[in-house]
């Protein structure tokens, strides 16, 4: 006698255990993030290149104190770098916290209000983010 084997059931995906929902909301979050970024960085390496301009034709012991001067202008161009690797984790709907911090370096720039619709928005889909 032969037997045929019992066909083994299927188990059916739990809620829990399917794919979250992708909303809009980190990639308009990722737009907002780079959109207040950029300029930020780019005013930043202007002011840099300005301080250190100014420094030089003033003479060395100017250039020199325009130096010091100049890496305290560095922290635009600081934020403004941050909210652009913030800006593509959030489009990317990547670790979660780069594109926070992204979204907080955003805050202190002139679009101000971009920034904050960034941070409500990344924190609004922080499930979409692997």
């Amino acid at each position: 006698m032969t037997t045929t084997p019992t066909p083994t059931p299927v188990p059916t995906p739990q809620p829990a255990q399917q794919a979250a929902v992708k909303t809009w909301k980190p990639i308009t979050a990722g737009i907002l993030t780079l959109i207040a970024g950029t300029p930020t960085l780019i005013i930043g390496i202007l002011i840099s290149i300005g301080t250190i301009m100014g420094g030089w034709m003033m003479g060395w012991m100017m250039g020199w104190m325009w130096g010091w001067i100049s890496a305290a202008v560095a922290l635009p161009i600081v934020l403004g770098i941050i909210s652009i690797i913030g800006g593509v984790f959030a489009l990317q709907r990547r670790v979660w916290g780069m594109a926070l911090a992204g979204a907080i370096c955003a805050l202190p720039t002139p679009a101000i209000i971009l920034g904050i619709l960034a941070i409500i928005f990344v924190s609004l889909s922080k499930k979409e983010f692997a």
